[in-house]
């Protein structure tokens, strides 16, 4: 019986890299017949600030299994792979990068192996080539604590790049949390995951779509998402300080009674202030991050608003479109 695979690229601003998606993906799509899969591409743009919407309409115009959503503005990485694995009506649904640096030959194998009975294959980087070796330390240090402090089986060295089973879709489409960690909410769902492991290429143009600080946001993102822990460290640092407080009061006092000629001194006062005051900035930092998660999401805010959408229905039409949420908000 032949299956439909669906393939979800998001898209921010890689006008250099259209072409030699588009030729990449053609290359390897022709080799689908011979494992009885039909296909679609859905190319998600997230608000890109170039060429690429114009260049996503020129393919799509010449190949209508291409399908693209385009949204009102950027709304991130995360979000746009939401919006594609929404629309994505495949028996298993395939989310890589448009950078080619997880290359389309590898789904081959993911397909092979979602037959054998998984739900969900992921890919595991056995080299990253092209990348700085601060982004490598940085990454592997993440992965292993994050999976430290949390009781979701986060697998390490996995990104995004992923195949999914139909069951395993239509759990993921039920979570709609604004800040999103796809990665950690496909290992929580559960279902029977292995993993492939491949090389991941350096980029095949352009350039990263991740510098330093959205690196340290989406870090920030995974580990509130998932874990309680810092609120227990902030809760153990007020412990902590109270401790070091009563101990410097018992100081304080012996001095007082038991030495004489001694004169407090002011480096001692400024040291004790400035050591509460960071915990309590800490303490209240930690707690903002919570609170503001909290009243994102008590917002009940669309994830994303779509804009345009070429080989699939208009998004005004919701009669023959149903999607989570409606079709042009998620």
């Amino acid at each position: 019986m032949t299956q439909r695979l669906s393939i979800v690229i998001p898209i921010f601003n890689e006008e250099p890299i259209i072409e030699e998606l588009d030729r990449r993906l053609r290359a390897f799509l022709t080799t689908l017949e011979s494992l009885q899969l039909t296909w679609e591409v859905i190319f998600v743009n997230d608000g890109s600030r170039d060429a690429s919407l114009a260049k996503l309409r020129v393919v799509a115009a010449k190949e209508h299994r291409y399908k693209v959503v385009s949204f009102s503005r950027n709304f991130g990485h995360q979000i746009a792979i939401t919006a594609g694995v929404d629309r994505a009506e495949g028996d298993a649904v395939v989310v890589m990068d448009a950078d080619l640096q997880d290359p389309p030959e590898v789904v081959a194998e993911m397909v092979r192996r979602w037959r054998e009975g998984y739900d969900v294959v992921y890919g595991v980087r056995s080299q990253r080539r092209g990348e700085t070796i601060f982004k490598k330390l940085t990454a592997a240090i993440f992965y292993r604590f994050l999976r430290s402090m949390t009781g979701v089986e986060i697998p390490v060295d996995v990104g995004d790049f992923r195949l999914m089973s139909r069951p395993a879709v239509l759990a993921l489409r039920a979570l709609r949390e604004r800040h999103r960690f796809v990665r950690g909410m496909v290992a929580w769902i559960g279902f029977r995951q292995t993993g492939v492991t491949y090389e991941r290429a350096p980029r095949a143009a352009g350039e990263t779509k991740y510098p330093l600080r959205k690196m340290v946001r989406f870090a920030l993102d995974g580990i509130t998402s998932f874990s309680t822990l810092p609120l227990r460290i902030a809760t153990w640092l007020g412990v902590l300080s109270g401790f070091a407080a009563v101990g410097v009061g018992i100081w304080a006092v012996y001095i007082k009674f038991f030495v004489s000629g001694v004169v407090p001194g002011w480096t001692t006062i400024m040291i004790l202030i400035a050591f509460s005051s960071s915990v309590q900035l800490m303490v209240m930092g930690i707690l903002g991050e919570y609170v503001g998660r909290a009243y994102e999401e008590l917002k009940q805010r669309p994830l994303y608003l779509v804009s345009e959408q070429i080989n699939l229905p208009d998004p005004l039409d919701e009669r023959n479109h149903q999607r989570p949420a409606g079709g042009t908000i998620g």
